[in-house]
């Protein structure tokens, strides 16, 4: 038997690797096909000459004709198809002086360059096309956010400007609360969303303090939300993306930045090893940063009110480590080593405690062969998280760990305006889960996986502009399952006129990981993680009572995206975008569990014995943005629609089960204003008022005397105490009151010296004391609410 098994995964790698060496035999006929040409190609990187850091989308042109390109994250630009001749080639950037440059191409040559911008002395009002007009037309941009870090300083901070604040704003996202709050992305779990730091997967990026995240907003250069319908180039989740990058250390001098707040306190370090230099042959520099909590110090005295069921104040411990050493090539090509600590405990008096830690290290890196126009990008890293639970009985405690690494090579090509991408992944998983179920029955699972995954995505441009098509393909395998999941995705984009654009996206998306926490804790912290769960029913019935076969431990997604960018004024944009996400497949943790799976319990249904059962979720929904920025003003409104269902096809009954989860939050709203003050505009106002409707919540049937048998035969229950139990209603059948906050800060900058600067931030959130509800505790019949009025106080210091 064990050299059938054997022989069985042997086989199925190995026609996995055919598929593969098939797959990638024809990108390498498509790429010759089309990289046949007697033309030059300009490629290049623009940097910042103050400290090195890469310039991003600036607009690279040659004067006089329509060639020309943007800048990416990377500061790399490629112009393509471009004759021989005699040229101007211009780079211009809003808030760097332009830089022009009398060249000469030959026939087939690659012609290397590299600039470095100064800041101008004067931001300029208007210009005639900037690198985000020319975005708009060239690239779909279907149900992404690309966030830098001068729009999270734009809405109101507690503390520190933070990550985990801003994605509260964005459109289809939803979080659960001030406390231990978790992120949905247009309707899909935290486990179905992939996130990304420098190319590492990171398994919790949030603390239990939902107002903060792991990240660290001074050194982060971009991050890339993928609400839906995203490209092949990701795989291994069926619901969202966020891909943040981190930015290079100074490579011309020592700089940093001191920090400290009425919540916790933030050092970020940088500077050169190796100096760069602009005839230089090459430079290297590192970046540190840490970040820490002291609120449940601080909270006794300024926030006494706050926590009014624990004497030891708001119990949110955390810190956070980061660490990154850079090394840049004379060309452009560099390499990076990074790694993290991260650490997070929460502790609420008679109710539970929860603790996790997360580390991880890794390497990246972007290759600039001398003679080839490719681009070749890889990484390669591990990642490690655990989590402990411990409730408010010595038997009721829950432990979950998730880890592995992750690796691949991109490569990217440019055809004039249009772009090949195509590469390939290889992630190994392992996660260890035990809990208690509420029916006493134990729960143990412990498994590893390997995954291969193989992704092509072609951009095309018609030369009018009027459409770009990005169809895409991604082949993932399942090594340990034995499955293959063949994923094609498309995404496009009509540019009807330059300021109405009508976009669209779908595809298929497959996971092997799955979530193994419970919507029936009273504060649902404890996040924990199963890989490919095996102990699942032969067959279920879908959402049309249909009874159909359970198709091995994958589970599937497909979604359909479509909307409207729209310019109406200047300063004014508008999008809509309507959705739809269907999982077709989602293994959930059996919470009805009662008998173990054993030839004894073979009469019993699956519904009773499984670990596991099957569910299937239909996610709609609508989001309207507008957006006005000019000079002093910006301000940001956000209206999201959604109806989120989910369906049990395995119950006692042998019916349907359908219900909504505890994050389906029918209407949300965010507004968000900020206004600069005076000559030099160093004062800044912002405002943020968010509304939410009421989530779901379970309500209580009765209440009866738990007694348990199971672990003590000598329990006499005619003299001893019971616990108090509790019988559920139905299933999330009852709505929780609105939410609603609005924060408040004001931001004081003074520029010491042309290098130095000091920042002083003072506000509040939920600044009209609104009491929005966190928990019912059922046993002591008391209501616990989220956060009240937290006024704060940040002072920084750069250098």
């Amino acid at each position: 038997m064990l050299s059938i098994l054997i022989i069985t995964e042997t086989r199925g790698i190995a026609n996995t690797i055919n598929m593969t060496r098939t797959f990638y035999t024809l990108c390498l006929i498509f790429i010759s096909l089309l990289g046949f040409s007697q033309h030059a190609t300009i490629r290049g990187f623009v940097y910042n000459k103050s400290n090195g850091e890469p310039v991003a989308f600036s607009n690279v042109f040659l004067k006089g004709t329509t060639s020309g390109a943007s800048t990416d994250l990377n500061g790399y630009f490629s112009i393509n198809k471009v004759s021989a001749g005699a040229y101007t080639l211009m780079v211009t950037n809003l808030e760097f002086d332009t830089i022009s440059e009398n060249i000469v191409v030959k026939a087939g040559e690659i012609l290397n360059k590299k600039f470095f911008a100064e800041k101008g002395g004067i931001i300029l009002n208007s210009v005639d096309v900037t690198a985000d007009q020319i975005e708009k037309l060239e690239t779909p941009n279907v149900a992404v956010q690309k966030i830098d870090p001068v729009a999270i300083n734009k809405l109101p901070s507690v503390g520190e400007p933070d990550l985990a604040q801003y994605l509260q704003v964005l459109p289809g996202v939803v979080f659960t609360g001030d406390q231990g709050g978790q992120l949905y992305i247009r309707g899909g779990l935290p486990i179905q969303n992939k996130v990304l730091l420098d190319g590492m997967v990171i398994y919790n990026p949030f603390h239990s303090i939902g107002l903060f995240s792991v990240f660290d907003n001074d050194i982060m250069r971009n991050a890339d939300v993928y609400s839906a319908g995203f490209g092949a180039e990701y795989g291994g989740r069926t619901s969202a993306i966020m891909d943040i990058t981190t930015r290079d250390g100074n490579k011309k001098h020592l700089s940093g930045k001191v920090s400290a707040s009425t919540f916790g306190a933030k050092l970020t370090l940088e500077g050169p090893l190796k100096k760069l230099k602009e005839d230089g042959k090459g430079s290297s520099s590192f970046l540190l940063s840490g970040k820490t909590s002291y609120l449940p110090q601080t909270s006794k005295t300024l926030y006494p009110y706050a926590n009014k069921t624990n004497d030891d104040g708001l119990p949110f411990y955390y810190t956070d480590l980061y660490g990154k050493v850079s090394f840049n090539g004379n060309n452009g090509s560099k390499v990076n080593l990074f790694g993290y600590n991260f650490n997070d405990k929460v502790i609420y008096k008679d109710l539970a405690k929860f603790n996790w830690t997360s580390f991880g290290g890794g390497s990246n890196f972007i290759l600039i062969p001398q003679n080839s126009t490719l681009l070749i990008e890889g990484n390669f890293a591990y990642s490690q998280y655990k989590i402990n639970y411990e409730g408010s009985v010595p038997e009721d405690k829950k432990s979950s760990s998730v880890g592995g690494f992750n690796g691949g090579f991109n490569f990217l090509k440019y055809f004039g305006r249009n772009e090949l991408k195509y590469g390939f992944e290889l992630v190994g998983t392992n996660t260890n889960y035990e809990l208690q179920n509420p029916n006493l029955a134990t729960i143990t699972y412990a498994k590893n996986s390997l995954e291969l995954g193989a992704h092509m995505k072609f951009r095309w441009l018609d030369k009018k502009k009027w459409i770009v098509l990005e169809p895409s393909f991604r082949l993932q395998y399942y090594a340990k399952f034995a499955q293959v999941s063949p994923e094609p995705r498309l995404q496009g984009k009509v540019n009807f006129t330059k300021k109405i654009r009508f976009k669209f996206a779908g595809g298929l998306y497959s996971q092997s990981i799955m979530s193994a926490s419970s919507d029936r804790d009273v504060v649902n912290l404890f996040y924990g993680f199963i890989n490919g769960p095996e102990n699942l029913p032969a067959e279920y019935k879908d959402k049309n009572n249909k009874t159909v076969a359970t198709n091995g431990v994958i589970q599937k997604s497909r979604h359909i995206v479509a909307g409207f960018e729209i310019d109406i004024l200047k300063n004014l944009e508008i999008q809509i975008e309507g959705y739809q996400k269907y999982f077709t497949q989602m293994a959930s943790v059996n919470r009805d569990k009662l008998f173990d799976d054993t030839p004894e319990n073979a009469d019993k249904l699956d519904a009773q014995k499984k670990d596991f059962i099957m569910e299937q979720g239909d996610v709609k929904g609508l989001d309207f943005t507008a957006k006005f920025e000019k000079k002093r003003l910006y301000f940001w409104a956000v209206y999201s629609l959604t109806f989120n269902k989910r369906y049990t096809g395995n119950t006692a009954s042998g019916d349907v089960y359908e219900y909504a989860p505890v994050y389906d939050r029918r209407h949300n709203v965010n507004l968000v204003g900020t206004y600069s003050f005076g000559k030099k505009r160093n004062l800044d106002l912002s405002i943020r008022w968010n509304y939410g409707s009421g989530f779901p919540f379970t309500p209580t049937q009765g209440y009866y005397p738990q007694v348990d048998f199971n672990n003590n035969f000598n329990y006499d229950y005619t003299t001893s105490n019971a616990n108090l139990g509790y019988v559920p209603g139905d299933y999330n059948s009852r709505r929780l009151p609105d939410y609603h906050r609005m924060d408040v800060s004001l931001k004081w900058t003074y520029n010491v010296t042309e290098k130095t600067k000091l920042e002083i931030n003072i506000g509040a959130t939920n600044v009209y004391n609104r009491e929005n509800i966190f928990y019912y505790d059922r046993v002591k019949n008391k209501r616990v609410n989220q956060l009240p009025i937290l006024p704060n106080v940040n002072i920084s210091f750069k250098f």
